[in-house]
């Protein structure tokens, strides 16, 4: 993320999001931590919920490159491009203290009462199962899933799995629970 004001601001408060939620989120606070003046704020963000949408925009670039990394490495099969993704996703929740996914996070805080932020994170959602179900299909194609898996329906399922696994590795402050629900996911799906 650029290092610009508006990309501080977006990255300071990527992270605050991820340890403090929305609710817990200020807009001072984040202000302090990047080191900017309140105007550079309203510069760039309407409001807060504004700034909360953009930072999941931001996210979701970082996403989109993690995805174009696992899923566009053809040395690998298609089933090891999709597990890949999924542990570049674990990698990069380590290096951010195990908080695990921002998509998670807010759509547990937020789906409930905004339909905003619902709908966003949804879409969000939606994105990324449909690049891992283009693979997936990929895997079926090769023999590597069963013909007559439905790969959306699978890549809904290891979401659903991960985002699970998420929290509970969030909960923990460990990885394993991220790594056994991979092991698992996988191991069933090459021998479904």
């Amino acid at each position: 993320m650029p290092r610009d004001t508006r990309g501080q601001l977006l990255e300071t408060g990527l992270a605050m999001l991820l340890r403090q939620g929305y609710s817990g989120l200020g807009i001072q606070a984040v202000l302090r931590e990047a080191g900017v003046p309140k105007g550079s704020f309203y510069h760039f963000f309407s409001s807060k919920e504004d700034f909360a949408l953009q930072v999941v925009d931001a996210y979701m670039a970082e996403v989109h490159k993690g995805l174009d990394v696992a899923l566009g490495d053809t040395a690998l099969s298609p089933l090891d491009r999709v597990r890949r993704f999924f542990e570049l996703s674990r990698d990069k929740y380590e290096s951010e203290g195990r908080l695990g996914c921002l998509l998670g996070g807010l759509g547990q805080e937020l789906a409930g009462i905004s339909e905003t932020f619902q709908g966003k994170i949804e879409g969000c959602f939606a994105v990324i199962v449909g690049r891992i179900a283009d693979c997936l299909e990929e895997a079926r194609q090769q023999g590597q899933l069963p013909a007559d898996n439905d790969p959306q329906h699978m890549a809904n399922l290891l979401l659903n799995c991960w985002e699970g696994a998420a929290l509970r590795s969030r909960l923990w402050r460990d990885t394993a629970p991220l790594d056994a629900m991979l092991d698992f996911y996988f191991s069933a799906a090459r021998s479904a």
